[in-house]
């Protein structure tokens, strides 16, 4: 499969959703830079966003940028995501070629489809080292909508970056096979 970048994937979710709901969106993506800026989500968003969900501390971050139209409660993904990260960079400092290496996003394993908080559009993200030695993933979305997309490869290469710091070998970043059940354009509440 052709690696692309975010900044491409996320055009072309736009184009793609535009007209209608795409069943198994997949691509693979080049984290070399995760950033895509948009009206929605400007750098300090993106920034704000990653920073609470990687669970730093609450009075660094200006928490009047969250709001219901950039993803509400389904894109709070901080619930114990330290001791997730620090699982996973034991998990990769002690065995390089575990298949082990996961972050679960959704806290609740009977999560109510009538709750916004119980259903995480991220679900779990699968890491590893790659034939070149690069920290690359898996990530799989329940649902990915376009409008959302920046926040959430954002967030996904903040993971993965935060992983790499803490990993002896430091490695850069790879790719992410990206996978959504289903992409829509807008996030509808």
């Amino acid at each position: 499969m052709k690696t692309i970048s975010c900044q491409t994937a996320w055009r072309e979710m736009c184009e793609a959703s535009q007209s209608q709901s795409v069943r198994n969106y997949t691509r693979c993506l080049d984290m070399r830079n995760f950033v895509v800026e948009t009206e929605l989500f400007p750098l300090s968003v993106l920034e704000a966003y990653s920073s609470w969900n990687l669970e730093k501390p609450a009075s660094d971050i200006d928490r009047s940028q969250m709001t219901e139209a950039r993803g509400g409660a389904q894109g709070d993904y901080r619930e114990g995501m330290a001791k997730k990260i620090s699982n996973v960079v034991d998990c990769l400092s002690r065995f390089p070629q575990s298949k082990r290496a996961v972050i679960t996003i959704s806290n609740d394993a009977f999560a109510s489809h009538q709750e916004d908080a119980s259903a995480k559009c991220l679900r779990e993200l699968h890491l590893y080292f790659d034939d070149n030695h690069a920290l690359s993933a898996t990530v799989y979305f329940r649902a990915q909508a376009a409008t959302i997309f920046p926040k959430n490869i954002h967030f996904i290469g903040s993971v993965m970056t935060e992983v790499a710091k803490q990993l002896p070998t430091h490695p850069i970043l790879g790719t992410v096979f990206y996978h959504a059940t289903i992409l829509v354009s807008e996030r509808h509440y």
